[in-house]
C-alpha cells in the first residue's frame, strides 16, 4: 500500500497557495476530522493534498485526512473497510461499482442536502443521473470521462501515420501499429498490448450490438466476442508489433510505466481524464484518438462519469462532509487546483471559469470530448455485483493467451462460464 503526506508531496508549492480568496464555509465545532479516501497517481495526490490544504485554512476546524493508493489494491482496501464498518467518510467511487456498494448498504444518498449545502443545481443532466441508484444521488459526479487511445505524435509524424483518428477502425489500428514498428526497426512498436484491458473489450462488444451486461446483470458478452477479441490482439502479437508479453501480463500497470511513457509503443490506452498525468510522464507530445470503431458497426465508447465522490455508511460527521464535497465542485479556488485532472467538470459555470487557464494537455482534453460528442453510445446500465470480480477472471483468463497457454476461442468459452457464475452467485 502506498500512503502519501502532503508534507512530502507539496513541500514548497502548497506553502504558496492563498486560502484568502476562498470563501470559508459554516464554522464548526472544535476537533472534527473526516477521512478522504481516493485511488490516485503522483499528479492527483498532489492536486488533492492541495486542495485539502486550501479548505482546511479557510475551516480550521475541520481537520481532513487523505488516505491515496494505487487502482489495483484500491478495492480490496475498500472491501476490506466495508466489512469491517471502518470506511473513510468520503470515498472515490467509479461507476462499475457503484450499484454493487449502494446494494450493500455502504453508501449514503445525498438527496437531502442538494440544495442546502450541496449547491449542485446547475449541473448537466447525465452527470447527476449516472450517480443516482433506484431514484436517489449516491454519487457526486467529479468530471466526466471517455476511453482515449493515446499516441505519440512524433513517432506518429515520422511514421508517416495519417488516420482520422476520431473515424479509424480497427483495421486502421493495425496497420498502424505494423506501420510504426517497420518504420522505427522495432524500438518502438506500435501499440501496448491491450488484450487484458476488459474497458477496451466492452467497447468490442457494443460495436458487436449488445452491451457487456443485460438488464438483468447476466453476460451478454458471446463468446465469439471474447474469442474475437484476443484473437485480434493474438494476430498482433505474432506479427511482434505490440508490447512484449512480460510487460503485457503486469495487471494495473501505473501510468508512468505505459508504453507511450517510456517511449517503446506508440499507443497505449487510457480515460481523458488520465491525459494530464500520461503527457507529465511522457517524453513527446501526445495526442487523443478514439478506440478503433468495427467498420459498420454500432458505436462502441461511452462518456461516462470518469468517477464520483460518495459519502459513506460510517461517516459520522456528515455535515463537515458534505461541506467538504460541496467545496470540491462549486468553489473557484478549489476547482481550478483540480482543473480537468478527474475529468471533465459537470458544472457549465466552472467549466468557463477554467477555460482561460487551461494548459496544452487540458485544451487537448476538451477538444477531444467536442470531437467524440457525436461518435459515442449511450451509457450503459451500471455493471451487476460482482463486476469486480468478472474483470479479474478476465485478466486472468486472458493472461493464458497471452502467455500462449489457451487457445483464444477455448479460453473465451472459459471466461464467459466463470463469468456468468460470478454474477449469479453475487445476487
Amino acid at each position: 500500500m502506498t500512503k502519501l503526506t502532503r508534507r512530502g508531496l507539496l513541500g514548497t508549492a502548497a506553502a504558496g497557495l492563498a486560502a484568502s480568496t476562498l470563501s470559508a464555509l459554516p464554522a464548526f465545532a472544535q476537533d472534527k476530522t473526516i477521512r478522504h479516501y481516493w485511488w490516485g497517481n503522483p499528479e492527483r495526490d498532489k492536486r488533492t493534498f492541495a486542495v485539502i490544504d486550501v479548505f482546511q485554512k479557510a475551516n480550521p476546524t475541520i481537520k481532513v485526512s487523505g488516505e491515496t493508493i494505487g487502482w489495483g489494491d484500491y478495492w480490496t482496501k475498500m472491501a476490506t473497510q466495508t466489512a469491517g464498518r471502518n470506511m473513510a467518510d468520503l470515498v472515490q467511487m467509479d461507476y462499475r461499482y457503484l450499484f454493487e456498494y449502494v446494494r450493500r448498504g455502504a453508501l449514503k444518498p445525498l438527496d437531502e442536502y442538494v440544495g442546502k449545502s450541496l449547491m449542485i443545481q446547475d449541473f448537466d443532466k447525465g452527470p447527476i443521473s449516472g450517480g443516482m441508484v433506484d431514484g436517489k444521488l449516491y454519487a457526486l459526479n467529479i468530471g466526466s470521462n471517455s476511453q482515449v487511445i493515446v499516441h505519440n505524435t512524433r513517432v506518429f509524424k515520422e511514421a508517416g501515420i495519417d488516420a482520422d483518428l476520431i473515424n479509424w477502425t480497427w483495421d486502421d489500428f493495425a496497420k498502424a501499429s505494423e506501420q510504426i514498428t517497420q518504420k522505427t526497426g522495432g524500438k518502438v512498436k506500435g501499440s501496448d498490448d491491450l488484450s487484458l484491458m476488459i474497458e477496451v473489450f466492452e467497447s468490442w462488444t457494443r460495436q458487436n450490438g449488445h452491451e457487456f451486461y443485460d438488464k438483468d446483470g447476466n453476460v451478454a458478452a458471446t463468446v465469439d466476442d471474447v474469442a474475437s477479441y484476443w484473437q485480434f490482439w493474438d494476430d498482433l502479437r505474432k506479427k511482434d508489433v505490440v508490447r512484449a508479453k512480460e510487460k503485457t501480463v503486469i495487471l494495473d500497470i501505473p501510468i508512468v510505466e505505459s508504453g507511450v511513457a517510456v517511449g517503446d509503443t506508440a499507443m497505449s490506452h487510457f480515460w481523458s481524464n488520465q491525459l494530464v498525468g500520461i503527457q507529465a510522464a511522457a517524453k513527446d507530445k501526445i495526442g487523443a484518438a478514439m478506440v478503433p470503431h468495427k467498420k459498420g458497426g454500432k458505436p462502441g465508447q461511452f462518456i461516462k462519469p470518469s468517477m464520483f465522490m460518495s459519502l459513506s455508511r460510517d461517516a459520522k460527521d456528515t455535515a463537515s462532509a458534505i461541506a467538504y464535497m460541496n467545496a470540491w465542485v462549486t468553489d473557484p479556488e478549489i476547482t481550478k487546483i483540480l482543473g480537468l485532472e478527474r475529468g471533465i467538470p459537470a458544472s457549465p459555470k466552472v467549466r468557463a471559469a477554467l477555460q482561460p487557464g487551461l494548459n496544452d494537455v487540458e485544451k487537448l482534453s476538451v477538444a477531444y470530448f467536442d470531437a467524440i460528442q457525436s461518435k459515442v453510445g449511450d451509457l450503459p446500465l451500471p455493471a451487476p455485483k460482482g463486476a469486480g470480480e468478472v474483470r479479474d477472471a478476465f485478466m486472468r483468463i486472458g493472461t493464458d493467451v497471452v502467455l500462449g497457454r489457451a487457445k483464444a476461442k477455448d479460453a473465451a468459452t472459459q471466461f464467459v462460464d466463470d463469468a456468468q457464475a460470478i454474477v449469479e452467485r453475487a445476487r
